[in-house]
This record gives structure tokens, C-alpha cells and sequence, in this order.
């Protein structure tokens, strides 16, 4: 068939599992593709990259379940080609590394379909070396040899042990369900039952374990751990390097689960820190922010923003919502010129910076109340050489349209000229705790709003149960601990700081652990 007929497969290698892994090309194509095809263990949060209205194959085999056949997938990858532009084949770790791309490929041009082939972060490799362990080491091992620790249905026979007990290092993909047969086939080929050994299961995610042992107590080890289907294997002297390299898995957070309630659009940040100290974050995002139905009043407060002493931002969505209304009005940070602006907090005023924009005032704590004393000039705290500023202010205050009305009312009381428009929309979205994962460790919450459409999203049964499988709750600060005492969840800590960074460290504090303990 002509290759005009056809669009082009892309056999794309997405890594072990942590998205940090993917090469630059994959990211792109993650991007920009018009369909995709996926194997079951790639990451979900990669998954997530992908634009939303695209096609979504899931072919993805699962050991002793039915499945979708390589006969098939290889069927459906030339369908898809007559149907789209780019079609992304996404496989997990390296699409030639046991991931049968050499399979696709050949079958792609036996039909004339153009296909490009996108190495990727195989597990052989990426994992050992995320639990610590090279497979080579030039005191220990200048020889590596990768293996599958399962043989297909149709194999006519078992792997050459022999051979493979004479090579220094020994990597098995798969084979979990084997383990024990393949490391007394090691033994009963010459290699010695002493041989330092390491089972790697989920390697590269925050949930990633370890068990090391040698070839002949492995397997017992790996039992009493209760390991299973995803792991590598390592057999061989490199396992000791564990010891001394470890980083990964023992960092302040490692093998803890921590919910984030944040909206998605600003859960990034808090999300990031947690898993830059090893937790495992589970997103839950109980609302979305929108535009407003209505631009009327913010749009007739930038025409006049002369009349204003200070613009006030209590959060960064305030920012974002305003600077991109700003701008399809055609202004630019020139417009601010002669008012001063203030940030409830650090997180709010990086917001202001990522506009080109500058802080006047961030108050000492960062809250509504002292952000209000700050602007009535009690207390002010500025940034550079910015003076008080005289009494009664007059204040420009863009908000959510379900905002709280301290911070207004409370100026409002001290004679301040106040004006609060809406700048965005705040809507509720439903939100339950998965089935059949682990236990949730600990929940950060980093707002009143997000406390309350927390407790009414689980309602008392679904909070009583979290509660009693362990869960510690965690606060930004004192109106939202508040907030927690007064809806009946307790409260386990609270931020010394009120800012992610502050959140991260109670969370830590409470939760964390000098490094997970290994079986064996």
C-alpha cells in the first residue's frame, strides 16, 4: 500500500516509570500526537500529559489475565494509521528491550506503514539505578546480561543458566512468580548461592521497595515482603553498592502517601515538594477555577486603577486570573503604574514576579488578617524601601466569587475605600478516596474552602474511616486548623510557616522517617 495512505506510528519508549525519565522526543510526541496506544504499566501521571480529546487505546498486558494479543495490537496500529496523523505506540521502558517494538515494527512494514522508532529509559538500567545499584562497577562487574525471567508460552526451550551464571551481573525483567526457580537455576549452574541478589518491585515510583538477600534466601525474603509483578532482579557483587549509594528510597518521605486537596492548577508546587522528599502524592483535586461569567467588574477596575492606592492579591489564582484578563484587554504591566501591590504570601508574590511584576508588601504572616493590618499601616512590613503607607488606603481587592469577607470587612471597619470584584470562579468537583490502594499517611490542607468541601466531598462515614486507618491531618495555618477543629478533623500539625515549603515541613515532621526499613 502507498505510505501516503497512512499517517506514522511512533514506537515510543516511556521510561520505568518516573516521568523525569522520558527523553525530550517522547515528551514532545506526547504533546502533539493525534491517538495513542499504551501498555498497562505505563505511569498514569504520564497518561496524564496527554491532550485531552485524544484517542486512548489501552492494550496493556497483565500476567494470568486476558489480554489484548500481539496480533492484534500490531492489527490496530496499522488501523490507526488510516485514521490519524500520529499515532503514538507508548511502551514502557525501551520499545526493543523485551517490549516487543521489533515485533510492531516489522509488522508496520510488512502493511507500508511509516514508523519511527524512540529509544527509551530501559528498566534493566533506570531501576537498579534508582534503588542504588550499578550494573557495572569497575571493582565489581565489567560484564551485564538482561534476561526475562519468564520464557513465552510458545518457547521451544529455558535460558542458556549456564551462560548466565558465569557473567557477573544478572538483570531478570519479570519473573517474580519464578524467582525462586530461576535463582536455584543459577545455583545449579555454578553460580554461588551467596552471590549478593536484589528484587526491585514498582522501581522508579515513590512506592518502589527493595529486598536484598543473596541468591539462595531471596526468594524467602521476597515472600515474607510480600513482593510481587512489577520488579527486576539483580544478581550479582554490584548489589552491595546499595549500601553506599542508596538515595532514592530513603529520603525524608519515602514509602509515605500524602494527599494534596489542592485545585489542579495549584497543586503543582505543593505536589513537587512532596515528591522531591520521597512521598508518594495522591492528587485530589476538590474544585476548578475558572474565568467568571462576567468580566464586567474587574474590567472596569483596570480602566480606572488611577483611583487606587493598593491592588491586594490573596492568592495566586487572583494574580493569574487578572494578569490574563489584562492582557486580551491589551495593557501590559504598564498599567500598574503609580499603585502598589501586595501578596498575601511568598507563593502569591513568585506569582506576581512570573507576570514581571514586583511585591510592595508581603506581610510577616501570611494570612488575610495580617495582609489587612499591613495595608492599614499597623505593623507593615515591606519589601525594599517602599513606606508605609498612609492611613486609609484605598484598596482594590480582585477575589474569588466565593471569597471570604475578612480581609474586606475588616478594612471596611478601619474606613479604607474598598473595592472587591470577582476575578475568577471557584466550582466544586466531586471527589472520592481510590479503592484498593494503600493507606492514605497523611492529608495537607491549605485553605478553610478546601477543609470544608473535603469534609462534605467523604461526608462522617468516609472521614471516620480515614481517620481510623491512620491518616494525619495537616494544616497551612491557625483559621484553617480552625476550620479542621470545627468540622471534627483532627488535627496532627500545622505549618510553623504559612507556605508550601512550611506545609511540606510539617508534613515531614510528623510523618517522615530517618529512611524505610528493609525486609531481609
Amino acid at each position: 500500500m502507498p505510505a501516503a495512505r497512512f499517517g506514522t506510528v511512533y514506537l515510543v519508549g516511556a521510561g520505568p516509570g518516573d516521568p523525569g525519565l522520558l527523553t525530550v522526543r517522547a515528551a514532545q510526541l506526547i504533546a502533539s500526537c493525534d491517538c495513542v496506544v499504551h501498555d498497562y504499566l505505563v505511569n498514569p501521571a504520564i497518561l496524564e500529559r496527554l491532550p485531552a480529546a485524544i484517542e486512548r487505546r489501552d492494550v496493556g498486558k497483565r500476567g494470568g489475565a486476558s489480554s489484548t494479543t500481539q496480533a492484534e495490537i500490531n492489527a490496530l496500529l496499522v488501523e490507526l494509521a488510516q485514521c490519524h496523523r500520529r499515532v503514538l505506540r507508548l511502551k514502557g521502558g525501551d520499545p526493543f528491550l523485551f517490549g516487543r517494538g521489533g515485533e510492531e515494527a516489522a509488522a508496520l512494514s510488512e502493511a507500508g506503514v511509516p514508523f519511527v522508532i524512540v529509544p527509551g529509559v530501559t528498566s534493566g538500567v533506570g531501576v537498579p539505578a534508582y534503588a542504588g545499584i550499578p550494573v557495572t562497577h569497575r571493582a565489581a562487574s565489567s560484564v551485564v546480561a538482561f534476561a526475562t525471567g519468564h520464557q513465552a508460552k510458545d518457547s521451544s526451550g529455558d535460558l542458556d543458566w549456564r551462560s548466565l551464571a558465569a557473567i557477573e551481573t544478572v538483570v531478570l525483567y519479570m519473573g517474580m512468580h519464578r524467582l525462586a526457580e530461576n535463582c536455584a537455576a543459577l545455583i545449579a549452574h555454578g553460580r554461588a548461592a551467596t552471590t549478593p541478589a536484589a528484587a526491585i518491585q514498582w522501581g522508579t515510583y515513590p512506592r518502589q521497595r527493595v529486598v536484598t538477600g543473596t541468591l539462595a534466601t531471596l526468594p524467602r525474603l521476597a515472600l515474607e515482603a510480600g513482593l510481587s509483578a512489577p520488579a527486576i532482579t539483580v544478581i550479582g557483587e554490584v548489589v552491595r553498592y546499595r549500601e553506599k549509594i542508596r538515595w532514592f528510597d530513603n529520603r525524608p518521605l519515602s514509602g509515605r502517601r500524602v494527599l494534596v486537596t489542592r485545585a489542579r492548577e495549584t497543586a503543582s508546587e505543593l505536589s513537587e515538594l512532596l515528591g522531591a522528599a520521597g512521598a508518594e502524592v495522591v492528587e485530589a483535586p476538590l474544585a476548578r477555577h475558572l474565568a467568571p461569567e462576567r468580566w464586567d467588574e474587574l474590567d472596569a477596575a483596570l480602566a480606572r486603577l488611577e483611583d487606587y492606592d493598593w491592588i491586594a492579591f490573596t492568592s495566586a489564582n487572583a494574580v493569574r486570573f487578572l494578569w490574563q484578563r489584562l492582557r486580551e484587554l491589551g495593557f501590559d504591566a504598564r498599567r500598574f503604574a503609580g499603585v502598589k501591590l501586595a501578596a498575601v504570601g511568598q507563593a502569591t508574590a513568585r506569582s506576581l514576579e512570573s507576570c514581571g511584576l514586583h511585591a510592595d508588601l508581603i506581610p510577616e504572616h501570611y494570612d488575610a488578617a495580617a495582609l489587612g493590618t499591613a495595608l492599614r499601616g499597623d505593623g507593615l512590613h515591606c519589601v525594599g524601601n517602599i513606606p508605609p503607607t498612609p492611613c486609609l488606603p484605598r484598596v482594590l481587592l480582585p477575589q474569588a466569587d466565593n471569597a471570604r469577607s475578612q480581609l474586606r470587612d475588616w478594612l471596611i471597619s478601619q474606613g479604607c475605600p474598598v473595592t472587591a470584584v470577582v476575578a475568577y470562579r471557584t466550582l466544586s468537583v466531586d471527589f472520592a478516596l481510590p479503592e484498593g490502594q494503600p493507606a492514605i499517611d497523611a492529608a495537607t490542607f491549605a485553605s478553610s474552602a478546601t477543609v470544608e468541601r473535603f469534609a462534605a466531598a467523604l461526608g462522617e462515614p468516609g472521614l471516620a474511616r480515614l481517620v481510623q486507618s491512620g491518616c494525619r491531618f495537616i494544616s497551612i495555618g491557625p483559621q484553617t486548623s480552625a476550620t479542621m477543629q470545627r468540622l471534627g478533623i483532627p488535627l496532627a500539625a500545622q505549618a510553623g510557616q504559612a507556605s508550601m515549603a512550611g506545609l511540606v515541613q510539617a508534613v515531614i515532621a510528623c510523618c517522615g522517617a530517618e529512611g524505610v526499613q528493609e525486609p531481609g
